[in-house]
């Protein structure tokens, strides 16, 4: 590959290259005024940026000049990523990636040629077009698809796109059920932020750290990325994969993909970007009832991203290969059928994928709404890259602490875990076949043919001593799990998992994790005509039968590579102290500082909050620290409550920010489309003051630390003492006008002024020198005894005030005490307590006390009236019916007059056994008011 000039513009040149990658010499553009959102796939560089030689070092750089056609590639669009060399960093690997078929068309003499069948690779389409000889016209005329235009650079807090207002319901948005986060960082220059009153995705160019060092910089006008299909759904996340070629867009009802490198719309004014469809029959069907709960990329490969579902099923999807269809699914039973209780037991929550620790790399970490944590261990993509040294370690301690042990089950596992190793990376096993340096080993499709993956969990805590009921012990916190967040911070993994009730729960794996497989539990494969694995499904159930219990003095050989899940160690419970407004409770996100590792944000609708984790048991083991346990820091960063509303502008968006000179900053978006940029403080955060109270510091070593280094020890210690030039037997009797006395004098002097006139001269300097410094220490002590003086005097002020609340408070504590012992020896404190069937009659009580005590005292009165009615006019009554009747021919009067009689006897009976029990329903109450107080 070389790089030819033509007017001003260059491109890079392939002469016979490999389709899938080649190596060039790096160049960089020294144009200042160069447009900062230009597409990187478009590389250009001025004359005198052009190398003078070739790759190969070789062969010189051939002119243009020659018979022979060069061939100038322009990306226009491409998925390339420039990667650098581990052999020669002088050099610059361009990977172009797999994908679709590329077309490639070629202007030579005249004539155009259409060549396809280059190959497919793991990425977007990729349009290059070859432009043949200097003749070409169309040659000089062609520029980069991204158009020049004028940028400015502002504060990214003043971008335009974050101080218009918008029309979003905040109600609407607030009461969401899901957590939203709308803005992404591909971790250089380039910020994503989603728009959903315009449905499209801005990408803004941005500078970390100029002009100052603590200024983050973003260019306006921002580029505008806008799909090419129509999404019919709401986004709630974004997340860009490893490389920045892709992001997510995600909501619950859909997921899509934008690849983010697209054509120009002169007509929209936007760059079109090609977005694509995952999982459109599972998760995009109006009538399906699968919601997804969590999407992520996955950390070691740019194509494939998981997926949880509310279906209890983890699915691995590879972008590069098919969108319909999942690589990988895991229906997770972490019960067994019929031996739940509780609903929370079986709704999974969250997922976190492992981080780049021994089997973490190939772990699936899933929360349930419970609290319990289960684990998926092995978990790899296919086609994914991992180091050579990273596996050759799992590979060896395999074999040092699986095979040679003594225990039968751990043999079993790792014989099972290094033939799935040697499977899945064939150059473990003959890495000499392999040929050559490995680096980067690559993941081959396979899984055993016998055997599921188990479902590890849940995860127990650790036991002290014999306490081992708080091992099994359910959730210690308020709610229900909402999100969780896997930390690898050095040789610790931090386990973080988010409450409804506003705590963290913050453990450390104990142990190691192992992978562990259910045997006679095959999985269903799928396979191409030549046998190799395109995807699987498979069932993971938990292990049966009770979990061991793990302690803090148990040897570690006594759980190497037996198929136990890894035990917790607790290390702190947060409590955030939100308002509790609704009674679903908060949504929490968690975050990882991504340049102090030791930091966690929590993003609620509160706002912002910073936990900073000051012990490490694994790290601090290694490091030599032998420290006590240290609770974590917790600082609230941004807050949303004002006043009596307490969620004035919640957040919909947050990204933390680093460049490489240490300094890191928030980004965080509300729903007003506000955008609030705040600096942090990582320097000092984990400087521990630590007291060492057996030593004693000696009175001279208390001195030397008091004394501050005014002037140099150089000088303190006094002008170098001087050789003196032997001198000669007769030099008394040598005149001081004479040659040799005024050499002898001359050489004399010499020492003198090279010595002491210049120490003199030095002193002089230094003093003169740290004068105002020393006017600057006295002026500062002084200031510093004013207001000592000061606070002393306020002390004195107020130690009035501080004896008088004493002394009231002693009153008060006296006062209390005396009638707590009043209280005591009141009758009702020794009283024993109910029997059964006394609670029952109390809730019976309260049940008529609450409710059927009213319609009773209703009835009765209603009863007592007509009564009253029949029992004042009987008489008057007789005679009245006597005279309706008294024209009609009546048989039956004087049966009606006996029915008449016993209605009024039932009446009075009623009546009386309802005063009676009326009576007995007071008394109780009374009873139970007066035994209460």
């Amino acid at each position: 590959m070389e790089v030819n000039c033509v007017s001003q513009t260059t491109f890079l040149t392939f002469c016979g290259v490999n389709h899938s990658t080649a190596k060039g010499l790096p160049f960089e553009t020294t144009d200042p005024n160069r447009d900062p959102d230009q597409d990187p796939m478009v590389m250009e560089a001025n004359e005198n940026e052009i190398p003078n030689q070739d790759v190969s070092g070789s062969n010189p750089k051939r002119s243009r000049k020659d018979d022979k056609c060069y061939v100038v590639i322009e990306v226009e669009e491409a998925d390339l990523t420039l990667h650098n060399n581990e052999n020669d960093k002088s050099l610059a690997a361009v990977k172009i990636s797999d994908s679709q078929t590329w077309w490639i068309s070629a202007a030579m003499t005249n004539q155009e040629t259409c060549l396809d069948g280059l190959g497919r690779e793991e990425s977007s389409s990729i349009a290059l077009v070859w432009r043949g000889r200097e003749n070409d016209p169309n040659l000089t005329q062609r520029r980069s698809v991204t158009p020049k235009e004028e940028v400015e650079w502002v504060p990214l807090q003043n971008h335009p796109i974050f101080s218009t207002t918008t029309t979003e319901d905040h109600a609407s948005t607030s009461a969401t059920s899901s957590p939203r986060n709308l803005v992404a960082w591909d971790g250089a220059t380039r910020l994503y932020f989603w728009d959903s009153n315009q449905h499209c995705l801005h990408r803004i160019s941005i500078r970390l750290g100029e002009p100052q060092p603590t200024s983050v910089l973003a260019s306006s006008p921002s580029k505008v990325l806008q799909a090419d299909v129509q999404l019919n759904f709401v986004v709630h996340k974004i997340s860009i994969n490893r490389n920045g070629s892709a992001i997510l867009l995600a909501g619950s009802d859909g997921l899509c993909v934008m690849y983010l490198y697209g054509r120009n719309s002169t007509e929209e004014n936007a760059i079109i970007c090609r977005t694509v469809t995952v999982g459109s029959q599972l998760y995009s069907n109006g009538s399906n009832a699968i919601r997804m709960l969590q999407v992520s990329w996955h950390p070691y490969s740019d194509t494939h991203m998981g997926i949880l579902s509310s279906d209890s099923v983890f699915r691995l999807f590879d972008l590069s290969s098919d969108l319909l269809l999942p690589e990988q699914e895991y229906y997770l039973q972490p019960v067994e059928p019929g031996r739940s209780r509780n609903i929370t037991s079986i709704c999974p929550v969250d997922f976190s994928f492992g981080g780049d620790h021994l089997w973490d790399r190939f772990s699936v970490f899933v929360l349930y709404t419970d609290g319990s944590l289960y684990i998926l261990c092995p978990v790899v993509p296919f086609g994914s890259f991992y180091k050579w040294e990273s596996i050759l370690e799992i590979y060896s301690d395999a074999h040092t602490f699986g095979l040679k042990s003594a225990n039968s089950t751990a043999v079993s596992n790792s014989n099972l875990a290094i033939s799935w190793l040697e499977a899945t990376f064939p150059e473990l096993a003959n890495p000499e076949a392999e040929g050559g340096d490995l680096s980067m080993l690559r993941a081959h499709p396979y899984a055993l043919f016998d055997a599921s993956i188990s479902l590890q969990g849940p995860l127990r805590k650790v036991c002290h001593g014999g306490d081992e009921n708080l091992a099994v012990r359910g959730a210690e916190c308020e709610g229900h799990a909402v999100s969780f967040l896997y930390n690898l911070v050095s040789k610790d993994s931090i386990l973080v998992t988010a409450w409804s009730g506003g705590q963290l729960q913050i453990d450390a794996l104990a142990d190691e994790i192992q992978p562990v497989w259910n045997l006679d539990s095959p999985p269903r494969l799928r396979v191409d005509p030549n046998d190799q694995v395109l995807g699987l499904a498979m069932i993971c159930e938990s292990i049966e039968g009770e979990l061991p219990i793990v302690k803090l003095d148990q040897p570690l050989d006594h759980t190497f590579w037996l198929g136990h899940p890894p035990p917790l160690l607790r290390l702190a419970i947060v409590d955030l102290a939100l308002p509790r407004e609704t009674d679903s409770g908060s949504l929490i996100t968690l975050f990882a500082d991504p340049l102090m590792p030791e930091r966690l944000f929590s993003l609620h609708e509160g706002g912002i909050d910073s936990i900073v984790l000051h012990f490490l048991p694994f790290t601090n083991q290694t490091r030599g620290k032998d420290e006590t346990m240290r609770t974590p820091s917790v600082h609230p960063i941004l807050s949303t409550c004002q006043g009596e509303n307490p969620v004035q502008s919640p957040l919909c968006g947050f990204v933390s920010l680093s460049d490489s000179f240490g300094y890191s900053w928030i980004v965080g978006v509300t729903v007003c489309q506000e955008c609030v940029v705040l600096e942090m403080k990582t320097w000092n955060l984990l400087l521990p003051m630590h007291v060492d109270m057996d030593k004693s510091i000696s009175l001279q070593e208390q001195k030397e630390r008091d004394i501050p280094d005014i002037i140099s020890k150089e000088l303190l210690r006094g002008p170098k003492a001087i050789l003196l030039p032997q001198a000669q037997p007769n030099l008394r009797s040598v005149a001081a006008d004479s040659i040799e006395g005024r050499q002898t004098l001359h050489q004399y002097f010499k020492l003198f002024h090279e010595n002491y006139v210049e120490y003199a001269h030095k002193v002089h300097f230094e003093i003169k020198h740290h004068g105002p410094q020393l006017k600057r220490i006295i002026d500062d002590q002084h200031a510093r005894l004013v207001g000592a003086q000061r606070k002393l005097q306020k002390v004195e002020d107020k130690q009035s005030s501080l004896e008088e609340r004493i002394d009231r408070a002693t009153q008060v504590h006296n006062f209390l005490e005396q009638r707590l012992q009043r209280l005591r020896s009141l009758p009702g404190v020794h009283k024993k307590p109910l029997s059964r069937a006394e609670r029952e009659f109390k809730s019976e009580l309260e049940h008529f006390s609450g409710v059927e005590l009213d319609a009773l005292h209703s009835s009765i009165d209603a009863l007592a009236a007509r009564l009253r009615r029949h029992t004042q006019s009987p008489k008057g009554n007789l005679l009245n019916q006597q005279r309706q009747i008294s024209g009609k021919k009546n048989l039956a009067h004087d049966v009606h007059i006996s029915q008449l009689k016993s209605s009024l006897e039932k009446l009075s009976l009623v009546n009386s056994e309802n005063s009676k029990r009326v009576k007995i329903v007071e008394s109780a109450l009374k009873s139970h008011e007066s035994s209460r107080f």
